[in-house]
């Protein structure tokens, strides 16, 4: 025999050797298959979270349209609208708050020079500096 056939001896010791690395190589197998099949999971759930988003959201109500947004009056009718509605003098600052714009001393200004204008026709009384009234009948 030369040095490189097998001998009887050896051959168990190859075939344990051999079974070890196919056992090897079938749990590599595995984790491979394991990880690709929770990869191949994710877009099913993904899929399956869509379709009850969807149906989630054709069984709301139609909310129908938008309803338009109320005009917007123009600042003397504005001013007018918040006086009649007050029934008392007010100052630049009040009106402010009455027509929902914020409390600056810009805004404070404005309001004030649109109730001195009106003040000077006689639709509006400055009672006193800076307190505005409807004149009364």
């Amino acid at each position: 025999m030369t040095g490189g056939e097998p001998t009887l001896g050896t051959v168990p010791a190859r075939l344990e050797e051999r079974e070890r690395e196919i056992t090897a190589q079938a749990e590599t197998i595995r984790e491979q298959v394991a990880q690709l099949t929770a990869q191949l999971d994710e877009p099913g759930r993904a899929a399956e979270e869509v379709r009850l988003t969807r149906k989630t959201l054709l069984g709301l109500p139609d909310p129908g349209p938008p309803a338009p947004p109320a005009p917007k009056l123009p600042a003397y009718q504005q001013i007018m609208a918040v006086f009649t509605a007050a029934g008392h003098p007010l100052r630049a600052r009040q009106m402010c708050e009455a027509m929902d714009l914020a409390v600056a001393p810009d805004n404070i200004y404005n309001v004030r020079l649109n109730l001195k204008r009106p003040a000077g026709c006689g639709i509006l009384t400055e009672t006193e500096p800076g307190l505005f009234t409807q004149p009364r009948p």
